[in-house]
């Protein structure tokens, strides 16, 4: 079954800055081309940071005060230093939150959240560079067509795992929801197709209305229990 990457959704042509880039560069760089952040790369295009609107806001949010305030905490003098860059270097975020090719999105999204970013750079085995994907960007798996996500719900989860002569399960898919219906050997086999299901590129939701002829549940849990100590 094909699992969905960030390579799958990314955009491939990335705009990036290099260090010593000036504030006006980025500044220019993020408004012209309509960004909100860039990967800063060095000359090997390994990325070291990210440059964001963020940041760069430092610099109005900080305007005139130059002395910090007694208690400020470490992020705010952070951002206070932010706010007095004049380059790049001093004004990205390091070290910047990427992610591998091959990740999936599911992996992809849970590192977003995790990290509270919007966007990961991607890159290849050797750290270069090679795409950006945003929270957008992995919502594109939800615009495919239900025919698409059937076919490979039946070629990579019904053909692959159920398919034997006591099998008789039929999908369908509507609008992202797919309804899973027929008659498998074994309770394990019909929680493996919802399962595997939940995972197919696009599907909202999976409502399984599988019947089957042996409940294995508790000859699993007398194997396991087996193997226990």
């Amino acid at each position: 079954m094909k699992t969905w990457s960030v390579n799958d959704v990314m955009t491939k042509v990335v705009l990036s800055v290099d260090a010593t880039a000036s504030y006006r560069d980025v500044v220019d760089l993020l408004i012209e081309n309509r960004l909100s952040a860039a990967p800063v790369v060095d000359a090997f295009r390994h990325v070291i940071g990210v440059v964001s609107e963020a940041d760069l806001l430092r610099k109005i949010e900080y305007a005139g005060e130059d002395e910090p305030r007694l208690f400020e905490s470490r992020q705010r003098r952070g951002e206070r230093r932010k706010s007095r860059a004049q380059t790049v270097e001093h004004l990205m975020s390091a070290p910047a939150v990427v992610t591998l090719s091959g990740t999936s999105i599911a992996a992809a999204a849970r590192l977003m959240d995790r990290e509270n970013v919007k966007r990961l750079p991607v890159i290849d085995d050797l750290g270069r560079l090679i795409g950006i994907v945003s929270r957008a960007d992995l919502l594109k798996a939800h615009l495919r067509a239900d025919d698409e996500i059937l076919a490979d719900i039946e070629s990579g989860v019904l053909h692959p795992y159920v398919d034997d002569e006591n099998a008789k399960v039929t999908a369908t898919v509507t609008d992202g929801v797919v309804t899973l219906s027929g008659r498998v050997d074994r309770w394990s086999s019909a929680e493996i197709a919802e399962r595997l299901t939940r995972q197919v590129a696009g599907v909202v939701d999976v409502r399984s209305a599988l019947d089957w002829s042996y409940d294995d549940r508790q000859m699993r849990g007398v194997r396991l229990g087996m193997g226990i100590g």
